[in-house]
């Protein structure tokens, strides 16, 4: 059981974290076209530079102990793309665009980990 837990708690986190944020985007969407009042609190940019800098930090634990492990450069690539689509959506005026490009970089950065995971069970743990 700690072997399992070894192999996947970064990831796990950090799909974990990807899944409340594709969530919260979803969310807020929805309530912004409800609620104008709640849409702005969830708007707020503190949350999504917050948000950006925890994908970053758990992209980089998770998946570069990925790498470590096993030495797969394509889930690290396929995260990497996902944080730098975040970032970049934070440059966008709230509306659909930034929407999408959020979205999207949030499906990658959480394919990028469940890729990582899979690489990991495959092979054995670092230490």
């Amino acid at each position: 059981m700690a072997q399992i837990w070894q192999k996947w708690r970064w990831d796990g986190l950090g799909l974990s974290i990807s899944g409340l944020c594709l969530l919260h985007c979803l969310i807020s969407t929805v309530l912004l076209a409800t609620l104008a009042s709640a849409g702005g609190l969830l708007l707020n940019p503190m949350i999504h530079e917050v948000g950006l800098g925890l994908a970053i930090l758990l992209g980089v634990l998770a998946l570069g102990k990925g790498f470590r492990a096993h030495g797969l450069f394509m889930p690290a690539f396929i995260g990497a793309l996902g944080i730098g689509m975040m970032g970049g959506a934070l440059t966008l005026p709230h509306g659909a665009m930034e929407i999408a490009w959020t979205v999207t970089g949030v499906v990658f950065l959480g394919l990028g980990h469940l890729l990582n995971h899979r690489a990991r069970r495959q092979t054995p743990i670092a230490q």
